[in-house]
């Protein structure tokens, strides 16, 4: 893990204005590395998901430096940020946001289409992702038809899509059984540890933190401790 992908500089992020204002995030420093499956942990309102954000340039911080493979987010314009979310970094949000009138198949089109991949050679990508989440047999269902978990999976494999080297994850398995958990925790696993992409993975769920190799704690707002994971244990062993 050599290549330092991620950096925050005195990172603070405050919503509001005057009296009524709330410091989500308040000087977080912290570097993260190419291939690393990174898990953040906090409880609700400790910030976490305000991190996932501001690192995946949909929100911008207050103060501080954010600079993503090289590249300081802050000094971009909202096109060029714009731009930034669709080539560089995958998101999968808790709540999979699957367009309900479109089958899985044409979801991962979707996305693909506004990479500027059509007609045949979207389906042939879309189908190829969809392989690598083990959801080919249900490319034609829709979102409906899904278990929950292969909801969430068909999330990933649109994430997947922009070849990101950085996956984002909020709560990814927050809505799901242990069993397909575990499903979903063993596809981000893999993707980290044989294409080496980057997996920042934020969750209130202690367990997860078994299976990363690194842990990043948040309380208030403020980074509480990091850790390394020297033996992740496998994921077949998780319970929750």
């Amino acid at each position: 893990m050599e290549d330092k992908v991620v950096e925050l500089r005195g990172v603070t992020k405050i919503y509001g204005i005057g009296r009524v204002r709330v410091v989500a995030l308040h000087n977080i420093n912290l570097d993260i590395w190419k291939g690393e499956f990174l898990v953040v942990l906090g409880l609700s309102g400790s910030g976490k998901s305000t991190l996932l954000c501001i690192i995946g340039g949909i929100e911008r911080p207050t103060s501080g430096r954010v600079i993503v493979n090289g590249v300081d987010l802050t000094q971009l314009s909202d096109r060029e940020l714009t731009r930034f979310r669709r080539r560089v970094v995958g998101f999968a949000f808790q709540f999979f946001n699957l367009i309900p009138t479109l089958t899985a198949k044409e979801n991962v089109m979707l996305a693909l289409e506004l990479r500027g991949l059509k007609g045949k050679e979207a389906e042939e990508e879309a189908l190829r992702l969809l392989s690598q989440v083990g959801l080919e047999e249900r490319a034609e269902h829709f979102p409906f038809e899904l278990s929950g978990g292969e909801q969430q999976r068909v999330a990933i494999a649109r994430a997947l899509v922009k070849n990101s080297f950085i996956l984002l994850c909020d709560e990814p398995i927050g809505e799901l059984d242990v069993n397909s958990g575990k499903r979903v925790l063993a596809i981000l696993k893999k993707f980290s540890e044989e294409e080496r992409r980057t997996v920042v993975l934020v969750t209130h769920n202690t367990a997860i933190a078994k299976i990363a190799t690194r842990v990043t704690r948040l309380g208030n707002g403020e980074v509480s401790g990091v850790y390394v994971v020297r033996s992740p244990i496998d994921i077949n062993e998780l319970t929750w």
